[in-house]
């Protein structure tokens, strides 16, 4: 029976999701400290810079992997 592409794409698209979140907690608690009370509770915009920026690296590299 074959496989829609539509489907083919919502399941890689589901293992990217599941792959980022995995990795972006991962890198959140291997670095010092507690960004998300930093960036969320306290307003610290340089937290919040370094959380943007593991968020896009990481989406990139799923991407990349992914395609």
């Amino acid at each position: 029976m074959p496989v829609s592409i539509t489907l083919i794409a919502l399941l890689f698209a589901c293992i990217g999701i599941i792959v980022f979140a995995v990795a972006f907690v991962i890198i959140a608690k291997a670095l010092p400290g507690d960004l998300w009370r930093q960036a969320l509770i306290e307003k610290n915009v340089q937290a919040a810079i370094i959380l943007a920026g593991i968020a896009l690296a990481l989406g990139w590299i799923v991407a990349a992997a992914v395609h």
